[in-house]
Parts: structure tokens; sequence; C-alpha cells
């Protein structure tokens, strides 16, 4: 039976060529072929690092051809790196339909792991990277980007957003409406000579950042958690809670099942506790 050959999804420099991985730089030596979103970009980079490889273009508008292409290649026992412009393949970037197209065909995937912007700019930015929810690119659509604002704006956890140069604006602008005052962070340039994170608020980041280019990640603190009734209620004393509802005018046997439910205890415990108030 003949062996398939692997797919290799190598993650690249983000801006700085020195942010490559000595395995990355192995794989790229030892691949029969490299799969590149732009083959220009691609092989500055192979230059740099002294590789000479066949290149096939690999984009996001020829990826259903050029899938297949790829996986009669892999089952001819070839092996193949993919790689995007920058960062790790299949993050906003192409590469997912060949993952699946390879899981589909028993093919095996190796994945080269490395520079990555969203993370990169996330753990710079001083926001909460314990829960983060990774967006890509907003919605061009109206309706759809509408949608997924909404989606946002109910989120608690942290948001990343990638967005181009001269679209930074507008969706600042769109992100105000919606999220009013939240803390945010632009990460721009990022590992590059004029990489700068800046801070700030929803309300003002816009004057900050008037007439700057580069590629942008932004990120943006989360909805803020409503407190539970439990957390509401923990500082206060039982009487200050018994005497909390009382001023609603609720009758003792309703006050006594409320702080029980409040509290997550038992109701009786709560009963005895009041027999004589």
């Amino acid at each position: 039976m003949e062996k398939f050959g692997e797919l290799y999804l190598v993650a690249t420099p983000i801006g700085n060529m020195e942010d490559i991985t000595l395995r990355a730089i192995k794989t790229l030596k030892n691949v029969d072929i490299i799969a590149a979103e732009d083959t220009r970009h691609t092989l500055k980079l192979l230059n740099h690092l002294e590789i000479s490889k066949p290149l096939i273009s690999y984009y996001r508008h020829n990826e259903d051809v050029k899938s297949d292409v790829l996986i009669e290649k892999l089952k001819e026992g070839k092996n193949i790196a993919l790689v995007s412009d920058a960062g790790t393949p299949g993050i906003s970037d192409p590469g997912e339909e060949i993952v699946k197209k390879c899981i589909e065909e028993n093919i095996n995937i190796i994945p080269i792991p490395g520079a990555c912007a969203m993370v990169t700019a996330l753990v710079a930015s001083g926001l909460d990277t314990k829960e983060f929810t990774f967006y890509g690119f907003l919605p061009m659509n109206k309706k759809l980007r509408k949608a997924k604002l909404a989606e946002i704006s109910e989120n608690e956890n942290t948001i990343v957003i990638y967005e181009a140069p001269h679209k930074l604006d507008s969706t600042l602008e769109d992100l105000k409406q919606v999220l009013k005052d939240r803390k945010i962070t632009i990460a721009r340039e990022l590992t590059k000579i004029h990489e700068e994170f800046i801070r700030g608020n929803l309300e003002n980041i816009e004057d900050k950042v008037s007439n700057i280019k580069g590629e942008f990640v932004l990120i943006i603190e989360g909805k803020k958690k409503e407190s539970s009734s439990q957390d509401k209620f923990a500082n206060m004393s039982l009487e200050e809670h018994y005497e909390f509802y009382a001023k609603e005018g609720l009758e003792k046997k309703e006050i006594i099942k409320l702080i029980a439910k409040d509290r997550k205890v038992a109701k009786n415990e709560i009963y005895r506790y009041f027999l004589n108030y």
C-alpha cells in the first residue's frame, strides 16, 4: 500500500523574521512542496532562510480547487507545508478546508506552532486573559455586522478582533455605539519596528489613533458580569438581609423563603434563626 504524504501547518513570523522556530525552518527545508497564501510574500521568507522549494498558490478564493490539488499530491506521497502570509495558518487565513479534507482522506496533519497575532496582542493588552473570544474580522454585510456586534455586546469574555488599516475608524465607531465606554487596547504592527500598544476607552481611543497606519488587533473588555444574588447578599448579616425584604412589605414566611434561596441554605435553618425575630 502506497504511503500518503503528510500536511504540515507551519506558523511563520507575523513581522519580525527572527520569530520562526527551529522546527519550522527544519520542516520547510524537508517538505517536498510549500503551499502559500501569497507565493511572492513567502518567497521573501524562504530567501531569507536560504530555502528553495516548489511553491503552490493557496489562498481564500481558490481553497476549494487547490485543496483537491494538494490532496492528490499528498496521496502521491508528497509532504506539504502550508503557510499563510503571517502567523498560524487557519486562523483568519486559509487552511481550514484542506485540514477537513485531509481528515476525510485519513491523511496525517502535523501542526508546527509559532507566532499568532491574536495571542501576541492579548498577552500584552492588560485586559483579562483567562477567558477570551476571538471574532477574527467583523462581517462587512450590514445585517450580519449588526448581529455580530449585538452578540459581542453580551459576551462577558475579553473580545479579540482583527482589523485592516483603512477600516479602523469605522469599526471603532461601530464598537463605541454598541459597547459604549469599555476598555480597549489596540495593538499595531506587532513585532515590527513601529510596534505599539494604544490603551484607553472606546469613548476616547479614536483621538489617539487618528491617521495611524499598520495592521491592527483590537482587544476589548468583555461585558461586566452581573452580580448574582448570592454575591449581592454575601456581605449582609442575616438581620440586614431580613430588613432588606421587610422594607418591601413582605411577610415573614416569604422573607425566610427568599433568604434561604439567596444564600443557598435550607429554609428550616433560616426559620430557626428567626424563630423569635
